[in-house]
């Protein structure tokens, strides 16, 4: 397992990609600005930019699943985004990670419930879920990577 302080995670969305980073210790997930999303070219050049100012040695990317457990839709449109970002990498000479799919079922209900018992506003909520939903994401792969080092 790699180590969870090089690690960068996704929440991503067919209009935003939620962004988080571990911290210096690689104890916590700290969201990232989010990633509005436009052309798909200009969306992975983001994403790698976040990866090399990183110096990320592992892409902890939430994969959507269906409640028993298999991968809709929403979650082959994820792997085809990893891909064309793995394939983009190789096309500009960037590193490329380890990726790691982290199961998200509820992670957006999770921040969308969270940010509700905050009472922050609609308007703002739009504008953080994705990247709350990337903090959880990752910070599920932090914890989970340090219980089998412990």
């Amino acid at each position: 397992m790699i180590a969870a302080l090089q690690a960068v995670g996704l929440d991503v969305g067919d209009k935003r990609i939620g962004v988080a980073a571990a911290d210096g210790l690689g104890l916590t997930a700290q969201g990232l600005p989010t990633i509005e999303r436009r052309k798909l070219e200009g969306d992975l050049d983001q994403v790698i930019g976040v990866i090399g100012d990183r110096g990320a040695a592992a892409l902890v990317v939430g994969l959507p699943k269906n409640m028993d457990g298999s991968v809709g839709f929403q979650g082959e449109k994820v792997r085809e985004f990893v891909e064309a970002l793995l394939n983009r990498m190789d096309a500009v000479g960037a590193a490329k990670p380890e990726v790691i799919y982290w199961d998200e079922r509820l992670t957006t209900v999770a921040a969308q419930r969270t940010l509700l018992a905050a009472d922050v506003s609609r308007k703002k909520r739009k504008g953080v879920v994705d990247k709350l939903a990337a903090v959880l994401i990752l910070q599920g792969y932090i914890d989970h990577a340090r219980s089998t080092i412990d």
